[in-house]
């Protein structure tokens, strides 16, 4: 009786501890909860952070329409410049190609010309003009005449060109010949007086230049 009457001393050395909400023992601190000061400090942190981060973002938007401000000139002269470019070359373009029709157009009127003209010619001019086409300088002669007068070779370009100079510069001279036959009376052949004359009267017109230079003393 003695053993069920008092308490067990197991069960009065570790009585269950109860914690009232309401009652007057101390409460516990909430870990998760902070003090009024730190939760202030944190929100003063986090607006200056915001803050500053607002700041830089408007430097940055600024800073970049700064820029842009500075290349719209830019950008718009150099726009400027290729539209002209592009003007520039279609205008050359349309150019060249009213050069080409036009040259082509003359081609083609010089062309007719000529033909009329060969087609009026009685049978010794026909003959005289097949005999002018037909005739030619030698190349090899002209080449070398080229070469000992200026000391350097040439291509066969200035060859055939200067062969053709020469062939229109004699036809000249003895047209000019025929003229001086034909006023002193005197009926071809040409004779060397005519000639001689022929290129008398060039030079005096100033058609054939001065192979003679002089010498031009400074004082």
């Amino acid at each position: 009786m003695a053993e069920s009457g008092e308490p067990s001393r197991e069960d009065g050395a570790n009585p269950p501890a109860t914690v009232s909400p309401t009652g007057p023992g101390p409460a516990t601190a909430d870990p998760e909860e902070q003090p009024p000061a730190a939760v202030a400090a944190e929100a003063a942190e986090g607006l200056e952070g915001e803050a500053e981060g607002g700041a830089e973002a408007k430097g940055d938007a600024q800073a970049e329409e700064h820029m842009k401000s500075q290349e719209a000139p830019e950008l718009a002269a150099e726009m400027e410049d290729s539209t002209l470019q592009s003007s520039a070359a279609k205008k050359i373009k349309i150019e060249i190609k009213e050069k080409k029709e036009k040259k082509h157009k003359v081609d083609e009127d010089e062309i007719q010309k000529m033909q009329i003209l060969v087609s009026s010619f009685s049978e010794e001019q026909l003959n005289r003009y097949e005999m002018y086409r037909r005739s030619a300088f030698p190349k090899a002669a002209i080449k070398r005449l080229i070469q000992s007068i200026t000391g350097t070779s040439v291509s066969q370009n200035v060859v055939i060109a200067m062969s053709g100079i020469s062939k229109v510069f004699v036809g000249e001279v003895v047209e000019e010949a025929l003229d001086v036959c034909e006023k002193w009376g005197e009926m071809p052949p040409l004779q060397p007086k005519h000639m001689r004359e022929a290129v008398r009267r060039l030079k005096s017109r100033g058609q054939i230049p001065n192979s003679k230079h002089k010498k031009i003393l400074f004082h």
